[in-house]
């Protein structure tokens, strides 16, 4: 399983419309990529591990797929869409990020 990360970073002139990315762009995003989509989740970044300043992303949103090829196969013809749809909600470019996912069982 991988994880790709879209990560939003925070600066002080950032614009991020969280309503319309988790009720319109994910949503878009979800239909697009069809059943290739594992899995998603939406981090909203309040706080970083210094007292009173700000989280270093905004928004970061986890997508899990089974490998790349599945990812790059079902993601790869909308790119363009997910990408013009930006500036609807937000002025910052994302970072992205595709990592091995490794889980790891706690004790109960």
């Amino acid at each position: 399983m991988i994880k790709v990360s879209v990560m939003y970073p925070n600066s002080k002139d950032v614009q991020f419309d969280t309503d319309y990315y988790q009720n319109k762009h994910l949503p878009m995003v979800a239909e697009r990529v069809g059943n290739a989509l594992k899995g998603l989740e939406l981090d909203l970044g309040i706080a970083s591990r210094v007292p009173e300043e700000p989280a270093p992303y905004v928004a970061i949103a986890h997508l899990l797929f089974d490998d790349v090829a599945s990812f790059q196969k079902a993601f790869g013809p909308h790119a363009a869409t997910f990408a013009a749809d930006v500036k609807n909600y937000s002025n910052v470019q994302a970072e992205l990020q595709i990592s091995k996912l490794i889980i790891f069982k706690t004790k109960d």
